[in-house]
């Protein structure tokens, strides 16, 4: 009886002890950190998993970048005009979707599988249809344009409710800054990949069933019906390799749906969406408070103009230089290899890029990377028509595309201040990044409408074996000075960017501290509650 009473005894004295005084408090806080980051740190496995999510982005982007465009007017013949109203209106309307949808995401509740998966998961069956029928030709020729434009801007908007919630994923696969840095650095290696595949995939097949040209310096477009009858057996043969290269684009469609999925399924059972304690407290906003909020902030606002103009840059590059190479340079047959050769060229540049960015800052590697496509974009209209030289200017351009890659996905996390001074608004994440995508697909569809536009108004022949001079140099203006001097622009306004490295490290080390106060607070809580 007295050993029970004095073990009670001795009990009771231990649970006094053990009440909490300042100097636990302080222990238990410095004894947090250690395990906070251990719990944050990613796996290579999750990395990867992560990172693979991003290519189907990728692979559709650089399949529609450098191919819907020449498959409009030369595969499905339809007149230059009606071709810049498809570009122009899908990419528009792709835009709009960005900022609902991340808005709609913002207000999503948290389930099993996190907030942004169940998007990822649920969007990914109708996005790989819409985008298998956009290079389907449909039987009737009438309302062909309203085909493309309905499914294009169907896969767009699909497309959004994937990439939307997997780019503000970055947020929640990690806490710490580093981890993300590190996931970004795989994910953008990744993606360059992914647009090699799609570079690869649509070039080469389609390549193996390229249409014939129509021969004349300014006839009509190719109209077999037009043809006379001493003409019947070469109408003949070009309807049957037209057909050649229907077929060709379907099989190459077919094969990036296929990839699509897996790639998105990878990412749903690999990666864990994380719901950090300092996002508790966040409370839903409106859209209009929303816009109020992305654009009140300042360094957010300076960040993404400057790669608003450099998005701009790429895309006029990216959209025209299949044009460029079968028309100005005459390499009709190997077009789809100088594409391949800049994607194999970004994606080795990554890695680069990547220790460039660790070892001098992200500002000067952006001012780098963006700088060192200038002059081959200067060389290639500069000399004459020659194939080597082509592909030295395309590995060198493959360099400024890694750098265009990393750079805006790499800055884009570092915008951290406005948690800083705004502690009660946070989780609004999707909503920032959805404006940036919104951004540059808005500038990506205008850049295809003004330059199929511009080709338009200078009077391209479809299938044409020849252009008139003034397509061959708005074809130049649109590859060469048009980017160029948007890329300057870009450079002047990301020049008053306040955040260099010194205050990024200086904002990353308060937002640790802020979220831990949160989650002192949230563990003192329940020990009181206790």
């Amino acid at each position: 009886m007295a050993k029970g009473e004095g073990g009670e005894q001795y009990s009771n004295a231990s649970l006094l002890n053990k009440l909490p005084s300042s100097d636990d408090i302080k222990l238990a806080k410095k004894s947090f950190f250690p395990q906070h980051e251990r719990r944050n740190r990613l796996s290579i496995c999750s990395k990867l998993c992560y990172a693979i999510g991003g290519a189907p982005y990728q692979i559709t982007g650089s399949a529609l970048g450098f191919f819907l465009q020449i498959y409009l007017l030369d595969v499905a013949q339809m007149d230059a005009f009606y071709a810049s109203i498809i570009l122009f209106v899908g990419r528009a309307w792709d835009g709009i979707t960005d900022p609902t949808v991340g808005f709609l995401v913002s207000r999503s509740p948290w389930t099993r599988f996190g907030r942004m998966l169940p998007w990822i998961a649920l969007s990914t069956p109708l996005a790989v249809l819409c985008y298998f029928l956009i290079f389907y030709v449909p039987p009737f020729k009438d309302g062909n344009v309203v085909w493309y434009l309905f499914f294009y801007c169907a896969f767009q908007t699909l497309q959004t409710c994937f990439h939307v919630p997997y780019s503000a994923l970055t947020m929640f696969i990690s806490s710490e800054q580093a981890e993300r840095d590190s996931a970004t650095a795989y994910r953008m290696t990744v993606e360059v990949l992914g647009a090699v595949l799609g570079t690869a995939i649509q070039g080469q097949i389609v390549g193996m069933a390229n249409t014939p040209c129509v021969p004349g310096p300014g006839g009509p477009a190719p109209n077999v019906t037009n043809l006379s009858a001493v003409d019947e057996h070469n109408a003949s043969v070009f309807v049957l390799t037209l057909d050649h290269t229907k077929t060709a684009y379907m099989m190459a469609s077919g094969v990036i749906c296929f990839i699509y999925v897996l790639c998105a399924v990878v990412l749903f059972l690999g990666v864990r969406e994380q719901k950090e304690l300092c996002y508790l407290d966040s409370k839903p906003i409106s859209f209009s408070q929303s816009i109020k909020l992305v654009m009140g902030h300042g360094p957010y606002v300076k960040l993404v103009t400057s790669f608003l103009f450099s998005s701009l840059a790429y895309m006029l590059l990216e959209g025209n230089f299949a044009l460029f190479c079968t028309y100005t340079l005459g390499f009709r047959n190997d077009f789809q290899n100088i594409l391949l050769v800049i994607m194999l060229s970004a994606t080795l540049a990554i890695p680069f890029w990547q220790w460039f960015l660790t070892r001098f800052g992200k500002k000067t590697a952006a001012y780098c990377g963006t700088l060192a496509a200038v002059p081959s974009m200067i060389l290639v209209v500069s000399i004459e028509s020659n194939l080597i030289v082509t592909y030295f200017v395309s590995i060198c351009a493959g360099m400024g595309v890694a750098s265009a890659y990393l750079m805006s996905w790499s800055m884009l996390p570092d915008v951290v201040d406005f948690k800083l001074h705004n502690p009660k608004s946070m989780g609004h994440e999707a909503i920032f990044y959805s404006f940036y995508v919104f951004f540059s697909k808005f500038a990506s569809g205008i850049s295809l409408g003004i330059s199929t536009l511009s080709l338009h108004f200078a009077g391209y022949i479809n299938r044409g074996c020849s252009q008139p001079e003034a397509v061959d140099l708005t074809l130049k203006v649109l590859v060469s000075a048009a980017p160029i001097c948007l890329m300057i622009v870009g450079l002047v306004i990301l020049y008053f960017y306040p955040i260099d490295e010194k205050r990024r490290q200086r904002n990353r080390e308060q937002l640790i501290k802020q979220c831990s106060e949160i989650d002192d607070s949230e563990t003192d809580s329940a020990e009181l509650a206790a």
